[in-house]
């Protein structure tokens, strides 16, 4: 059967999907061919880790306008021995031997003009080193079960590129949506289906349309085989500096050189302590440069609204209401105006400023900025006293209780378009996140600097009744080392894709579960918002202070935007394949039999995509 190249009809009805249960693991990715390699690593003893990575690379191979080995990661891993949340910062730096002067020069931004300018996404001077191929590494390393090779764990992928692999519906269109700009790209053929009857030659394929990529092919097994080293030295680097340098960037073989010694980086996760319908629990975000504790700070506000009485204790009838979602509107514009001033490089972040950022004093200061009754249109960034910023989600957990949240990334739709000869892969554009002034800015772009990175992964533990064990205060004066602590029992895994709209599905998907009693199913299906957000590389208009556009997904009544419309909300209404600004998510919940007391996943996967939950069954 022939498909036409978009069918309008495919956005056209709401789905129905049934939660999945499962008593051994669970994988959620946006593809049911990345859910088969993942599980395919489960039943040969590999773990949540070992398993993301297998559906992470084949993501690369049936989703590459949305992910790739050329962009960034971000993982938590929730350790069930320990009882430990454990986070890996896998993001890329800017060229060492590239100032902002070279950057500003390069793109004729002159002096008064830097502070509302930015890296277009397409210039090869927003490619930083990709981390994607380190992280992957290092997460089987780290935190793999010892029992499968990195070889094997990208088997499933090496083989799909080869044989060929059918392509879903949302996966083509982006890939339709882009095929133009690629064929004007050098090698950018290299990531369309060879078809002879074209005028070009190559085509995006279409759905259910087969689609190979032998080059990737090559690229895993180098990796699989030769480990960091097969990526950031030889061939690979060598066509990835090319393709940069040729086209104005400033990427050096030492720079990837540097990447692949170093790897990524261990670091620490970020907990929140939410006070909820079932108790407490830590919602854990990975750290900066991630945008994760832009939800946390939301979540935190919200609260800080609901113990000072600005607004009621919302619950399943709130859902949707104009009263909530001006609430959360609202917090969530506090939240990024602070985000997107302070997330930068944690190497350059003054000590201390995450705690700060979501203590619960300063939480309560922001908090006195909501007016119940209006728009607030003056936002700045608080203050701080010190001591001293387009994706694929998928979440995996396995039979030992083990949970992987992972993201990864390429930035936009197929990055900065910019593809190295023989690789087959796209690089990523994520230096747009830099800002370029003013002087001072946490965020502005330096050498061998990491920026403001969307990707955020997130988990949920429910915290252990043992004081001496407590995870968060709240302060910024944390004498607790969490390092000793143990973390708690797995409550969620769970994650939304897609730019600034990651930690707003977040804060949505979450409270839908939380304060709303959705399943995670009915908690990713229901509508959404989406505020406007001037990020750097991601900005809907940079010139506007405050951005009043709320957009709202097809399913809130007419009414609710009516109402949000009279407090000075710029509502705009979203339908179809437009709907894929709210983002698509994963989520893993881990519940008790309430009579036997067994562990049983349950599991939802957004609508909004291609993909699905499967559950694992390790004696098949």
């Amino acid at each position: 059967m022939a498909w036409p190249p978009h069918n309008d009809n495919f956005s056209m009805f709401p789905s129905r999907r049934s939660v999945v249960h499962s008593t051994q693991g669970m994988v959620c990715t946006i593809s049911p061919l990345a859910n088969e390699a993942a599980l395919s690593i489960l039943r040969k003893g590999g773990n949540a880790a070992d398993a993301a990575v297998a559906a992470a690379a084949v993501l690369n191979l049936v989703d590459p306008s949305m992910t790739g080995i050329g962009g960034d990661v971000f993982c938590l891993f929730y350790e069930a021995k320990s009882r430990k949340v454990h986070a890996l910062n896998g993001s890329g730096r800017s060229p060492a031997a590239a100032t902002l002067d070279d950057i500003c020069r390069d793109l004729n931004i002159s002096d008064t003009d830097r502070a509302s300018s930015t890296i277009p996404n397409t210039s090869a001077l927003s490619v930083t080193v990709p981390g994607a191929a380190a992280a992957w590494v290092d997460i089987v390393g780290l935190y793999g079960s010892g029992d499968v090779t990195l070889e094997q764990v990208l088997a499933p992928a090496v083989g799909m590129a080869r044989e060929g692999v059918p392509v879903s519906e949302i996966a083509s269109y982006y890939w339709q949506q882009t095929e133009l700009e690629l064929l004007s790209k050098p090698n950018g053929r290299e990531l369309l289906k060879a078809e002879p009857n074209t005028p070009w030659g190559h085509r995006a394929p279409r759905p259910g349309e087969l689609y190979r990529n032998p080059l990737l092919a090559q690229t895993f097994e180098r990796l699989g085989a030769g480990g960091k080293r097969g990526f950031y030295e030889g061939s690979v680097a060598e066509a990835i500096v090319e393709a940069a340098r040729s086209q104005g960037g400033y990427l050096t073989l030492e720079d990837m050189r540097r990447y692949g010694r170093e790897g990524s980086e261990v670091t620490k996760p970020v907990p929140f302590r939410l006070r909820t319908g079932q108790g407490e629990l830590d919602l854990w975000e990975h750290p900066p440069n991630g945008q994760g504790i832009v939800a946390q700070m939301a979540l935190g506000i919200l609260q800080s609204l609901e113990k000072e009485g600005k607004v009621p204790e919302f619950g399943p009838k709130d859902h949707n209401s104009p009263e909530y979602l001006h609430a959360l509107i609202e917090s969530l514009k506090i939240a990024f105006a602070d985000g997107s001033w302070y997330i930068t490089d944690p190497d350059t972040t003054p000590p201390h400023t995450t705690q700060s950022l979501l203590s619960e004093e300063y939480l309560a200061e922001r908090a006195k900025l909501f007016d119940p009754e209006t728009v607030n249109t003056t936002l700045e960034h608080g203050s701080l006293t010190h001591k001293v910023g387009d994706t694929i989600y998928l979440a995996v957990t396995d039979s030992e209780e083990n949970a992987c949240s992972f993201v990864n990334s390429v930035a936009d739709t197929f990055g900065s378009r910019i593809v190295p000869k023989g690789v087959g892969f796209v690089l990523q554009n994520r230096g747009a996140g830099f800002h370029l002034g003013p002087e001072g800015h946490p965020n502005i772009y330096a050498p061998g600097k990491r920026p403001y990175n969307t990707i955020i992964p997130a988990l949920v533990t429910a915290p252990p009744r043992d004081a001496l064990v407590s995870t968060v205060r709240h302060t910024a004066e944390e004498d607790v080392d969490k390092d000793e602590c143990v973390h708690g029992d797995l409550h969620t895994v769970l994650g939304v894709m897609g730019g600034a709209m990651q930690p707003q599905g977040h804060v949505q998907v979450l409270l839908n579960m939380l304060w709303f009693g959705m399943n995670p199913q009915v908690a990713l299906d229901a509508p959404r918002i989406c505020i406007g957000v001037s990020l750097p590389g991601k900005s809907t208009d940079p010139s506007k202070k405050v951005d009043r556009t709320v957009y709202l997904e097809e399913g809130i009544p007419d009414a609710v935007a009516d109402e949000l419309r009279q407090m000075g909300h710029e509502v705009k209404m979203v339908k179809g394949m437009g709907r894929a600004l709210f983002g698509r998510g994963q989520v893993i919940t881990v519940n008790k039999d309430p009579v036997g007391g067994e562990r049983v996943y349950s599991a939802g996967s957004d609508m909004r995509g291609d993909g699905a939950a499967a559950p694992f069954i390790p004696w098949l």
